[in-house]
């Protein structure tokens, strides 16, 4: 039984039961970590990878909403040419991009607007009008958007999707007064 001596080499005391205290060098046990100790650990590594995986951006997604916020800025700007010029524009989609009909020619070529999506994978679907405000929408071919030289031009909607993954699609619409706005697809 080891007691406190004053010639201890390690010069710790140690209790009159040296079964419940080991020294340093003679621990018990295996070294290493404990099964509890690895499940929480994996458990952190878990939910930190599935943060991170819901944090990464869904590029269809994104590349969907880039269109759709830039054809509501390419509404607005024929929109407003059109009131400007007093001529219709009318707006639709073809397989390449679309089209603007109507539109007075730009004296600079930079003040053109485009006529292309910025990816190859998106179309455009132009939802059915239900009203006829005035005599001319008649004329106009139905799956086109007038956007003016009115400024109320009545309610009117597209609907731009992924040809990959057809079932991601927003909707670009405006009620006819107020400016296209770009909201879910229902």
């Amino acid at each position: 039984m080891r007691t406190l001596v004053a010639g201890n080499p390690d010069g710790r005391r140690y209790l009159a039961r040296p079964y419940l205290q080991h020294p340093p060098h003679r621990r018990c046990g295996f070294a290493g970590f404990t099964l509890l100790e690895l499940l929480v650990v994996l458990a952190i590594v878990a939910i930190a990878s599935a943060g991170v995986g819901f944090a990464i951006p869904d590029p269809i997604q994104t590349q969907l909403e880039r269109e759709a916020l830039r054809l509501t800025a390419l509404f607005e700007s024929a929109r407003a040419r059109s009131q400007v010029s007093g001529v219709a524009v009318y707006w639709h989609g073809t397989a390449q991009g679309f089209v603007w009909n109507g539109l007075p020619h730009a004296e600079k070529a930079d003040d053109e607007l485009p006529r292309n999506w910025l990816s190859t994978d998106t179309v455009a679907h132009v939802a059915p009008r239900t009203t006829v405000t005035r005599p001319a929408l008649s004329a106009s071919p139905s799956d086109s958007l007038l956007l003016g030289p009115e400024p109320v031009i009545g309610p009117q909607s597209v609907t731009i999707t992924s040809r990959s993954q057809p079932g991601r699609s927003l909707s670009i619409g405006t009620d006819g007064i107020r400016p296209f706005v770009v909201t879910d697809s229902p």
